[in-house]
């Protein structure tokens, strides 16, 4: 899978990924895929939850890598 391809499937699980985050009062916006890692951004009640990094690891991580196998890991960014 090429750079474009990857992108365009992080950003199809993202948008899958969406629905549970909103009904808990949070959001996810994707922002840069970079050696073999996925940048985003949390916001709303996501933003400042402390489960974050649960979420990230446990659930944004493992669902990436489960399709994409490349993946290394996910960097929420404070923009």
């Amino acid at each position: 899978m090429n750079k474009e391809d990857t992108i365009n499937k992080i950003k199809e699980l993202i948008e899958q990924m969406k629905p549970y985050l909103n009904m808990d009062g949070g959001d996810i916006e994707f922002v840069k895929y970079e050696d073999n890692y996925v940048y985003i951004k949390l916001y709303g009640a996501c933003a400042a939850c402390g489960y974050q990094d649960v979420t990230i690891n446990d659930g944004l991580l493992s669902y990436f890598k489960s399709e994409i196998p490349e993946i290394e890991g996910v960097i929420n960014v404070n923009l």
